[in-house]
């Protein structure tokens, strides 16, 4: 399976998106063998047949582009790679808006394309937008569980943008923590326990300028479990929030908590720590229609089981879910 892999691959039309397998760091020399037993798996299944044109887009080390195009170049007449500063460039309503155009790197038999010519394509690469989302909700939901896995679901989408995660509740948790008790849970809960503290006035002013000065396309923001002077001020510079509780009851505190900040809810979800599947429940329309729905319901609902430390949380279909919003918000 590709997700074992330290390099991804996947073929969409006549483009080929390729990038790192951020869940899986490794050195070039392994990377590079990883993208060959990808490739060769995707040639041996027939899913890359070969013909008149591919185009690559995504990042590729130097080797990595090597291997590439050795062996693609056996099987189409041009090879194009993505340059991101290049293609026609548009104002529109809801941002600029630029199309993807490839210079090509290899013509063999092509009457069409000579190296060094541009293929721009109908397909639109959008400014993206940066997004601060808080999860929050009532204390013991699973937050800091559901933070971790959501990253680590994040950075296993292929271009999906970095996950930058801030830490705004002083309970021992940080970003450490899961890492930590996968290796050594007895050291890890010590650690909590001594980290653990008040929120108090002064680390939520600060909490706050941490995350008015987040600024990569995707910010998550994990919140102690109280509506609280302190959390408002912490939650003021966000743009969205995701609610998670393990009483249903208590959707309704922090959606008029929400609101009265101006955020948007993007989900609601039940926490549930003894069933055994999620349930998944997108809104109708929700990705043409993204900006219409946020203005009066969330775009995901359901429930995410068993959120426990130790285990991979990543591949639950929730937090799959989820995923996908966030990083489908940063094109909207």
């Amino acid at each position: 399976m590709q997700s074992m892999h330290s390099y991804q691959m996947k073929l969409i039309g006549d483009v080929l998106q390729v990038g790192f397998n951020r869940n899986v760091p490794a050195q070039g020399d392994r990377i590079v063998k990883d993208a060959l037993s990808v490739l060769n798996q995707m040639i041996d299944s027939g899913e890359i047949t070969g013909g008149q044109r591919i185009l690559i887009d995504g990042p590729q080390s130097v080797p990595v582009a090597y291997l590439i195009s050795h062996k693609l170049v056996h099987l189409y007449e041009v090879v194009a790679v993505l340059d991101p500063k290049l293609g026609s460039k548009i104002s529109t309503p809801d941002g600029a808006i630029r199309h993807k155009t490839y210079i090509v790197t290899s013509a063999h038999g092509s009457a069409k394309y000579q190296v060094g010519d541009v293929i721009e394509t109908k397909e639109s690469q959008k400014e993206r937008s940066h997004i601060k989302v808080v999860l929050c909700g009532p204390p013991q939901s699973g937050k800091s569980c559901l933070r971790d896995g959501l990253k680590k679901a994040i950075l296993g989408n292929l271009g999906a943008p970095y996950p930058y995660v801030i830490t705004a509740c002083p309970d021992g948790e940080g970003s450490w923590h899961q890492e930590a008790y996968e290796n050594n849970q007895p050291v890890a809960q010590d650690c909590k326990r001594y980290n653990k503290a008040d929120v108090t006035l002064d680390f939520a002013k600060e909490a706050a300028q941490w995350v008015k000065n987040a600024n990569q396309l995707i910010n998550i923001i994990d919140v102690g479990g109280k509506t609280s002077p302190e959390n408002e001020m912490i939650m003021q510079p966000a743009t969205h929030a995701v609610i998670l509780s393990g009483d249903v009851s208590k959707f309704a505190e922090w959606e008029d908590f929400c609101h009265s900040l101006g955020l948007k809810i993007i989900a609601k979800i039940h926490s549930q720590l003894d069933t055994v599947e999620d349930e998944v429940l997108f809104a109708d329309g929700w990705q043409e229609k993204t900006s219409e729905l946020l203005q009066t319901t969330p775009l995901l609902m359901g429930r995410v089981h068993s959120l426990r430390r130790g285990e991979n949380l990543s591949t639950r279909p929730m937090v799959q879910a989820l995923a996908e919003v966030m990083i489908h918000l940063t094109k909207c």
